[in-house]
Formats: structure tokens, C-alpha cells, sequence
């Protein structure tokens, strides 16, 4: 006979103040834990070490019968020369890699990795994109399946939802995914090498198509009149009065914001500017109200235009454009388009390119050498701004379009 144990021994088994051993011959435990769960273990000895093994499942549902036999199983193994121990060990690896080959395992190790050494908004951002488009796509796809076209026609699902820069990041991502597969030898193959050329084409700037001047009446009159979130059309809103980059304004926190003194201040390394560089945004007076008006909404949160679904992140990268679509723009402005507007209209008037420029952000300030330093030009462009924002009122009431005012 194998064992020492009955079902009606460990059955009356009670549970202790400390845990403790009923023995079963052959090596064979079952161990008694206070809250009442009773555990099977097996002890052998290899290479003169004694050691433990757990037989995973607990009682009763690994039957004492079914104990017995594995104990019986591990005996053989052990004399047949191979530790028990080691052999799940390497059984476990087993699976790990197998599942590791399965883009979405891989995936979320690397993020798992990366992330380690990444800011926390950064590992935020990578978590979302990861979520909201590269697993639904690819989480259960084989490595070894995943085809480059396969990676361009969803790079160019995430430009057409008008979020360029989120395609460039995600093929970044694809390929550092990759990359990291290949070297714990989970895959061979890169389907990312010739994604470049493939997808070119789709991320030139002519993919921000924008409105011309003469568009703006009907498109303000839209705008004002659509019925939906607050948040989305003020970040559009905003967008339209300052040409702030669109990653940088959908991420706008309340921390940034000088209301008093109508300033928006992005310091240096802030995520979603280009290269990191600092900025100062002058605020037109339609900007400083509409902001005070929305602090009722968000004002205890972080951001100022917050997720929908959670508002501890910030509103969407496809909120915006999701809702010039609903306005009948699709293909005709997006978010990114805002910016080249602005830049259109303010140069069709004349203004000092100088102060467009800075106003759009090109440039390091930090390299730029003047009286005013990093805030160069911020007087001329805040009157700039105004007068923009005013003539957009001027549209939307109604009046002619005709050349907006310039300051001097």
C-alpha cells in the first residue's frame, strides 16, 4: 500500500492555530492551514539535498487517489534520472516562451520592461495606445504571422482617424516590440524593417488638410451649435485660438495655466511637445473665459479637458478629430490642421513670420537670442492672438470676411 491517509482522516482534519503535517508514506503531506485549506506536497531527496515539491491542485480537488498516483509518477521520474523540480522548471519556461510568441505576451512584456525606465505620463500613453489600438488589432496573432502590410493597413487606420502622430509613435512601438522579441528568441522574423516605406506616403504633412479662411463662418456656426461634450469642443476651441500642438492641448493641465495673467506656460521636456521644448502661449480673452467657465467642470482634476471615462487622464487624442467628422470634415480639417489655419491666415496678413513661428512653436527658444529671451516676441503675439480671436467672433456673427485688424 502507498499511503497512510484515508478520505475520512482528512476529512476530520481540523483546522489549528498554526498550520501541520499529516503524513501519507512515500514522501507524501498533506498540509492543514489555519483558514482551513489543505495543501499536498512531496518530499524526495536529489543529488543528497532534500527538497519539497508543491502538487499544485489542493484537496479535494486532487483526490487522495489522484495524490498517490502523481507521488507514484514522480517516483519514477526520479529514478529514471530527472528531478521533478527541475523539470517543471523547465516545462514552465516551456509555456513562457510559447506564449511569449503570441504578439500580445510580448507585447505587455516589453511594456513591463520599458516602462521601468519611462516617465510615468509616458507609460500612461504607451498603455493607452497599446489598449485602445495595437492588442484589439494583434493581441492574438502568432509573431511569426503578423505580415508587414499587415502593420501598414493599421498604421493607416490611425492617421485616418487624424492622429498622425500617434501612427509615427505606434510604429515606433511595433518595432521596439519586435526588436525585444527577437532577442529573448521568440520570434526571427521583423515585419517592421520595410514598414517605413510602405506607410511614407500616408505621414507627409499633407495629411493635415485645413479649412481655408472662407470656410470658418459655416464651420464656427457648426461648432457653436452641435450638441455635444463641453471638453471636446473646448479643446477644439482652444486649439483654433492658439495653434498649440494637438498632443500638448488635449494634455493641458491646470497647473500650466496663468488665467490671471492669460499665459500658458509649457515648461521644458513637457510630454507631447515637440523635442521637449518650452513654450509660452498668450491666451486671447475668449480663451481666459472659456477656461474659467470649464475649471467649474475639472478644476479638482489635473487635467483640464479629462477622459471621458476616467477623469484622471486627459481627453482623448481622437475626441477632437472624432468630432470634426460629426461636423461633416472628415478629410477636410483635423486637430493638426488647426495649426496650419493659423499659420495660413496669419501670414496672409502680414504678421512678422518671426512671431508666427514662435507662436507655432518651431524652434528651439532656448537657441534664440533677443531682448526678451525665451519670452520673445510674447507681446506682439498676444495682441497677434487677440486679434485672431476677435476676428473669429467677427465671423460667427456674421460679418464679412475682410482682413482682421493688425497690431502695429
Amino acid at each position: 500500500m502507498v499511503g497512510k491517509l484515508t478520505d475520512l482522516a482528512i476529512r476530520k482534519a481540523q483546522p489549528r492555530d498554526k498550520k501541520y503535517k499529516l503524513s501519507g508514506g512515500h514522501g507524501l503531506t498533506l498540509i492543514v492551514m489555519p483558514d482551513g485549506a489543505k495543501y499536498w506536497r512531496v518530499r524526495y531527496s536529489w543529488a543528497g539535498k532534500e527538497k519539497e515539491l508543491s502538487l499544485g491542485r489542493p484537496y479535494p480537488e486532487l483526490t487522495l487517489k489522484d495524490a498517490e498516483a502523481e507521488v507514484m509518477r514522480l517516483r519514477q521520474l526520479i529514478a529514471s534520472g530527472a528531478d521533478p523540480a527541475e523539470q517543471r522548471f523547465q516545462a514552465k519556461l516551456d509555456r513562457r516562451q510559447k506564449a511569449a510568441q503570441i504578439f500580445g505576451e510580448a507585447a505587455e512584456a516589453w511594456f513591463e520592461f520599458r516602462s521601468r525606465a519611462w516617465a510615468t505620463r509616458t507609460a500612461e500613453q504607451v498603455r493607452e495606445y497599446l489598449d485602445k489600438d495595437l492588442l484589439p488589432a494583434l493581441g492574438q496573432r502568432a509573431l511569426s504571422a503578423v505580415t508587414t502590410r499587415e502593420l501598414a493597413t493599421l498604421s493607416r487606420s490611425i492617421e485616418e482617424r487624424g492622429a498622425p502622430d500617434v501612427a509615427k509613435k505606434a510604429r515606433q512601438w511595433l518595432a521596439s516590440i519586435f526588436s525585444y522579441a527577437r532577442a529573448n528568441g521568440w520570434t526571427s522574423d521583423d515585419p517592421t524593417r520595410d514598414l517605413r516605406a510602405v506607410v511614407l506616403p500616408a505621414t507627409s504633412r499633407g495629411n493635415y488638410p485645413h479649412l481655408t479662411v472662407d470656410e470658418l463662418p459655416e464651420f464656427l456656426h457648426k461648432l457653436d451649435t452641435i450638441k455635444a461634450s463641453t471638453l471636446v469642443k473646448g479643446a477644439a476651441a482652444l486649439a483654433l485660438w492658439t495653434a498649440n500642438r494637438p498632443g500638448v492641448t488635449r494634455t493641458l493641465r491646470w497647473a500650466e495655466l496663468d488665467l490671471d495673467n492669460a499665459l500658458w506656460i509649457i515648461e521644458k521636456g513637457r510630454e507631447g511637445m515637440k523635442r521637449g521644448y518650452s513654450h509660452l502661449t498668450p491666451l486671447p480673452n475668449q480663451a481666459v473665459a472659456m477656461l474659467r467657465e470649464i475649471h467649474k467642470l475639472t478644476g479638482t482634476f489635473e487635467y483640464v479637458f479629462i477622459g471621458r471615462n476616467d477623469p484622471g487622464k486627459p481627453l482623448s487624442d481622437g475626441a477632437v478629430n472624432a468630432l470634426l467628422k460629426r461636423l461633416g470634415y472628415r478629410g477636410r480639417q483635423t486637430t493638426h490642421g488647426f495649426r496650419h489655419l493659423v499659420s495660413t491666415a496669419l501670414n496672409e496678413q502680414g504678421y512678422a513670420a518671426d512671431w508666427v513661428e514662435r507662436q507655432l512653436a518651431h524652434g528651439d527658444p532656448d537657441k534664440i537670442r533677443g531682448t526678451y529671451n525665451k519670452a520673445i516676441y510674447l507681446e506682439p503675439r498676444r495682441q497677434m492672438m487677440q486679434a485672431w480671436a476677435d476676428h473669429l467672433d467677427a465671423l460667427r456673427n456674421g460679418a464679412k470676411i475682410l482682413p482682421f485688424k493688425r497690431c502695429a
